[in-house]
């Protein structure tokens, strides 16, 4: 345990902090299984709407910084090409 009174906030910030980028990466990687379970299925339809769920929690995540930009660019890209194929 930190001895010094703003330590110990930092302690608490980062907990806090730790919790909540961690549930935001396990709803980024919920939608991409989603949206490669629509791909398996062969569903179009079911996929573009995964896609867009997807394409929108990749760029919220590198936008608050839980997934570098290029990760993020990398990851979009794959479900592009993966949406791309099916056709």
């Amino acid at each position: 345990m930190p001895n010094i009174k703003s330590a110990s906030k930092r302690v608490l910030i980062s907990k806090e902090r730790n919790a909540r980028n961690k549930a935001e990466k396990s709803v980024l990687k919920t939608n991409i299984k989603k949206f490669n379970a629509a791909v398996a299925e062969g569903n179009r339809e079911a996929a573009e709407i995964a896609y867009k769920v997807a394409v929108k929690s990749i760029d919220h995540a590198a936008n608050k910084h839980i997934i570098h930009k290029n990760n993020a660019a990398n990851k979009k890209s794959a479900l592009t090409k993966a949406l791309n194929a099916m056709a």
